[in-house]
């Protein structure tokens, strides 16, 4: 998750992508909200982002958006860089090379607030 407007990033690295692993996401997520803040949440309609099982915390409410609209959301942009810049044309031999891969570049742009507004500021305000 991220906001572009800050440049807070939230993200969770796993070995797949389910409701479980969702609900644990989003109870982290929730913690590290300030106790004042509620958050809005933009997901596209990924089967683990509309589980009836889902359970969402108090203080974040979930926007989901139209069928096949990625242009909206701006975590598009930041996975596109990532892959472009830190993952593209390379090889992982085991899960552990992999999730290493996925921390360090998490590391180099996430925990960067300047460089995830400006990574993700164009879908926000123009919309495209």
């Amino acid at each position: 998750a991220v906001c572009p407007e800050t440049g807070d990033a939230c993200g969770l690295i796993a070995a797949c992508a389910n409701t479980q692993v969702m609900n644990g996401f989003l109870q982290a997520f929730s913690r590290e909200l300030p106790g004042d803040v509620h958050a809005a949440m933009v997901r596209d309609r990924a089967g683990w982002h509309v589980s009836k099982e889902l359970a969402i915390p108090p203080n974040v409410t979930l926007i989901h958006l139209p069928p096949k609209s990625p242009e909206l959301n701006p975590p598009e942009n930041l996975w596109h860089y990532l892959r472009s810049h830190h993952w593209s044309n390379r090889l992982y031999g085991t899960w552990e090379d992999l999730r290493q891969a996925a921390t360090d570049a998490w590391r180099a742009v996430c925990l960067l607030p300047e460089k995830i507004k400006t990574i993700c500021a164009d879908t926000a305000l123009r919309g495209d």
